[in-house]
């Protein structure tokens, strides 16, 4: 274990990259990363000096959700309900685009974490899915509304219901993802699209991120109350704590439909 943040925050230039530091939990986030998580997205977006953020993850994997032992701790309204939703993020308006650095395993909450930034660089080999049907929860924190407006419906129903994941290169055929590179060339190639919006000027990009998500943020805005209101209803089933209990002691679960 390590005693280091759970997110850190670093500056290059006019852009800002804040790591998910949980490499030993698969970065999957707790009650505290979503704060610091806010936080770090709070700082992006009071600096004047920064004009881009990078999301990435420490190690191996992106981010593997929601941690499940947090969640059986009774860290789940924190993670769920909170400001912004998962994580301080999914929810939340932003004036600084965001970039999505997906390497390994982005899945459940970690999917959904990538859906809410503005573009995706994904290493070659990751992974993107929603796998909650396989653990008794919903993709609730956006995940299946938002496969719901960029996938044709057969593909987003087929996702979200099997919890099957896909490869980066499927998820670029889709258009779920903008550029696939090599793992080691990850944050370079981030950083140079990165860049690349950074030299434009500020106010276009501000006002240009906004004209561009307002049709998706005014229907997801209605979204958002059947989003928890579904949500609620499952995160208090038996079958969601059978769920995790299941996955923490690596066995089947026993769903009830309760």
């Amino acid at each position: 274990m390590t005693d280091a943040p759970s997110v850190l925050f670093e500056i290059r230039g006019r852009v800002a990259i804040i790591t998910l530091n949980r490499p030993d939990r698969r970065n999957a986030i707790d009650a505290a990363t979503c704060r610091r998580l806010r936080s770090a997205i709070d700082r992006l977006e009071g600096d004047g000096r920064l004009s881009v953020g990078i999301l990435r993850g420490e190690g191996p994997v992106f981010c593997a959700g929601m941690d499940l032992v947090a969640f059986a701790n009774g860290e789940a309204e924190e993670i769920l309900f909170g400001p912004g939703h998962f994580a301080g993020l999914v929810s939340r308006e932003r004036s600084c685009p965001l970039i999505a650095a997906v390497q390994g395993a982005a899945l459940a909450g970690g999917f959904e974490l990538a859906l809410a930034c503005d573009m995706i660089v994904a290493a070659e080999g990751s992974l993107f899915g929603l796998p909650e049907a396989k653990r008794g929860l919903i993709a609730g924190a956006g995940g299946a509304f938002r496969l719901g407006e960029r996938l044709p419906p057969a593909i987003a129903s087929e996702m979200v219901l099997t919890g099957d994941p896909i490869s980066a290169e499927r998820a670029l055929q889709l258009g779920l993802i903008n550029r696939i590179a090599g793992a080691d060339r990850l944050l370079e190639e981030a950083l140079a699209l990165a860049d690349r919006i950074a030299a434009n000027a500020p106010l276009s990009l501000s006002h240009g991120l906004k004209l561009t998500a307002a049709a998706r943020h005014a229907a997801q805005s209605r979204l958002w109350d059947e989003n928890d209101r579904r949500l609620r209803e499952v995160v208090a089933s038996a079958d969601a704590q059978e769920g995790a209990t299941a996955f923490t002691q690596r066995r089947p679960p026993l769903w009830q439909g309760r």
